[in-house]
């Protein structure tokens, strides 16, 4: 039974992953709920092993329908990859729980600049070209990689957000670059976790089919409705990030 229900979260994480990023919000919380005295770092594997197939499927068909900038985003995926890998080792040496209780006030300060700027990310208007905008893109794998390798809850969020406000993208295309980046960052914590034995493959799998089912679907959603769309499902994802990050941090 509960490989059923952890399944139908992939498939729901999927499809919100899929627009805006922040499915680990709903798998994440729906493993621990399913399996209490699993080890954390099993189920955060467990969890990777499905998000990377949902994240990789979406970013190969928005590649299809939105122009990607490969000159600025290859860089910027290998850096985001060295980013994970440095934040994977850190949290060996320092604890991250000095960022739960600052997580939900970074998260509100997002909130709060994308309600009051209502033509943020509304176009498509570039501010940035050529090593500009590559060393910039580089800079945001860096430092999110690095976040999340370290710590991780609304990885995909900030990537939109940072393209979309240092970059000029509006949040399609913002979405569509994150996936690419995103997905750098869980190939590279799921090799971390693969080496250290902490995937359940034999659930891998059937969480991994349904969170593809779910990202194809999400994928589908954002492109057919556009940039508007992207950004209301932007706004309600960080809400509840605020919500589910308040409450780890604060009344747990």
């Amino acid at each position: 039974m509960e490989w059923i229900l952890v399944s139908l979260a992939s498939a729901l994480a999927g499809f919100v992953d899929a627009i805006v990023g922040g499915g680990g919000l709903i798998l994440v919380p729906a493993m621990f709920a399913a399996f209490p005295t699993t080890t954390p770092a099993t189920l955060f594997g467990t969890n990777k092993s499905a998000a990377v197939w949902g994240t990789a499927i979406s970013a190969w068909q928005y590649s299809k329908r939105v122009h990607i900038t490969w000159a600025t985003l290859l860089p910027a995926i290998g850096t985001t990859l060295v980013g994970a890998f440095l934040g994977a080792w850190a949290v060996t040496l320092i604890s991250p729980d000095f960022l739960r209780k600052l997580l939900p006030f970074i998260l509100l300060g997002v909130l709060g600049y994308t309600l009051a700027k209502k033509e943020l990310g509304r176009d498509h208007e570039p501010r940035l070209a050529g090593r500009t905008e590559m060393l910039t893109a580089s800079a945001i794998g860096l430092l999110i990689g690095f976040y999340d390798g370290f710590f991780g809850p609304g990885t995909g969020s900030f990537f939109v957000f940072l393209f979309v406000r240092l970059l000029g993208y509006d949040f399609l295309n913002a979405s569509a670059s994150a996936k690419l980046l995103n997905l750098a960052s869980n190939a590279a914590a799921l090799l971390l976790f693969t080496l250290k034995g902490h995937v359940w493959w034999h659930f891998a799998i059937p969480l991994a089919v349904a969170n593809v089912l779910g990202s194809m679907l999400g994928t589908w959603m954002a492109l057919r409705h556009g940039t508007g769309f992207v950004r209301t499902i932007f706004i309600g994802v960080v809400s509840l990030l605020i919500l589910k990050t308040g409450y780890d941090a604060f009344l747990r």
